[in-house]
């Protein structure tokens, strides 16, 4: 995959202003839309879309399949008579600056209740046919997920391993009683994500006539308590009692001493390459019904992943197992064509997974937030004259603090080393808007920045800390009035002058 020069922003939807508590895919979408095309811009990049369960991270879902319900445009269900004036009284108190994850799941989950059951009871048919052909197309992933979401409800929000052996197991005959018994829930559960993915066509239709192409975030794992581990428990390593032998994870780095113990179950490739990694051909085939790029999280993970066993108290403890990345990614381009994918190279990143990289000729990342660290840092890879040309470089990422943070709060021998590259000692207040100008300038064919950094906030503002959990993750929110046109007028004029 071949990317031109050209530069995006990053920035969640959950993260777009709107009256109900957290972003929707409605008008302040199509708003920010507009505000990337005055601001020359190319791409919006996203994190996954997948609904969310307990700590909130999007890259925790559900399902690796299925669209985050919160998301959906109450506003538009007004308009299409699904919901009335009258399921709007006696809001909550929304906070403009942060999610509230836990107010949504209560209230927004009734709304969309609502929604369904005035469907049920004869309204908005004219979305009738488009629903039932949506059941048909999504069937492969559909099914299940609903099912899953059912039960799950029907076992007051227990993960699947905790449910009775024959659900637990997905023997026929329970499998079939839960389907008649919950048939309801289920057709709730496939309603609300055909709203989903309907409003989320639209938006991706009205973003590519405006010119700006969507960059889509794919975790390389998908969680233990998912539709996706359920369904396919055989393509994971698990003992017959569903509890998993080993789970994923990272060793200590720069985030964490004790690295990363994310939980999520490993991949039994030898399964997967026996069905002919089936399973990744269907999810690459939804995320392009979702993305015009697929960036790949974690991606060193398919050359070898951090294998730690289950159970554990942190990630210490684990060792680097081979993958088959390639074999993968073969299989896939055979049944898909050329993906446009982008690796998430960072981390500990050895010439195997260089290797595959290059392979397939996918675009690597580089964080500018990473170059200064050490003493001879003039070798480190994220210099901006070290950059490649077929890489996607980053002022920082959702996992970093916010660039002006990150100035803020960098060591003495970072600022050394900035001050010393860049023979300049920058304020607080200028720094992210010299990095970004860094990152532009770079030799990198894409340019990418998170939103806080153009509007230039500080650490309050920061999406992500990770090894962390609790209200400070995910949850930041910028106002409409935030983006303002001197921003957009400044973006355009760098995007511009630097060939973007």
């Amino acid at each position: 995959m071949t990317i031109t020069r050209s530069s995006g922003v990053l920035l969640h939807p959950t993260s777009l202003p709107g009256p109900y508590g957290i972003g929707e895919l409605g008008a302040h979408a199509r708003a920010f839309v507009d505000w990337l095309s005055r601001a020359g811009q190319k791409y919006w990049q996203v994190m996954p879309l997948g609904p969310t369960g307990y700590g909130d991270s999007p890259y925790q879902a559900f399902s690796a399949f299925a669209g985050n319900p919160y998301l959906i445009d109450l506003t538009a269900l007004r308009e299409h008579g699904l919901l009335e004036d009258t399921d709007f009284n006696a809001l909550p108190d929304f906070n403009a600056d942060k999610v509230d994850f836990g107010q949504q799941y209560v209230w927004r989950n009734q709304m969309l209740g609502r929604a369904h059951a005035h469907y049920a009871f004869g309204g908005a048919q004219h979305l009738k046919a488009d629903f039932e052909a949506f059941k048909h197309e999504e069937a492969a992933w559909l099914d299940d997920y609903a099912l899953f979401m059912a039960l799950k409800d029907a076992h007051g929000g227990l993960p699947w391993n905790a449910w009775e052996p024959a659900t637990r197991d997905r023997h026929p005959e329970a499998l079939a009683a839960a389907r008649e018994q919950l048939a309801s829930t289920t057709e709730r559960v496939k309603f609300i994500q055909f709203l989903f993915f309907r409003q989320w066509t639209v938006l991706r239709r009205y973003a590519a006539e405006k010119g700006i192409q969507i960059i889509g975030d794919i975790p390389i794992f998908v969680a233990m308590d998912s539709s996706d581990v359920w369904a396919n428990r055989d393509q994971f390593y698990f003992d017959d009692q569903g509890q998993p032998t080993v789970v994923a994870g990272v060793p200590p780095d720069y985030f964490s001493e004790t690295g990363q113990l994310w939980g999520n179950p490993l991949y039994n490739w030898q399964a997967m390459q026996d069905t002919g990694f089936q399973w990744w051909i269907d999810r690459f085939q939804g995320s392009l019904k979702l993305f015009d790029l697929i960036r790949i999280d974690h991606f060193r993970g398919f050359a070898a992943s951090w294998e730690i066993p289950f159970p554990a108290d942190t990630a210490i403890h684990g060792q680097w197992v081979p993958a088959m990345g390639h074999e993968m990614f073969t299989a896939v381009r055979e049944a898909l064509g050329v993906l446009p994918i982008i690796a998430e190279d960072l981390g500990v990143i050895t010439p195997d997974v260089e290797k595959l990289r290059d392979d397939f000729a996918f675009p690597g990342m580089a964080v500018l937030q990473f170059a200064f660290g050490g003493g001879d840092f003039s070798v480190n890879d994220f210099l901006p004259h070290n950059l490649r040309e077929n890489q996607v470089v980053y002022s920082g990422t959702h996992d970093n603090d916010t660039t002006r943070g990150w100035w803020a709060h960098a060591s003495e021998q970072e600022k050394h080393n900035f001050r010393v590259y860049t023979s300049s000692d920058p304020a607080e207040d200028t720094f992210a808007a010299q990095l970004t100008r860094m990152a532009f300038e770079s030799r990198a064919a894409l340019a990418v920045v998170p939103l806080q950094d153009l509007l230039n906030l500080g650490t309050d503002a920061r999406m992500n800390l990770p090894g962390t959990t609790g209200d400070h993750n995910w949850t930041w929110r910028y106002r409409a009035a935030d983006l303002r046109p001197d921003i957009a007028t400044t973006l355009r004029e760098l995007t511009e002058a630097t060939g973007r």
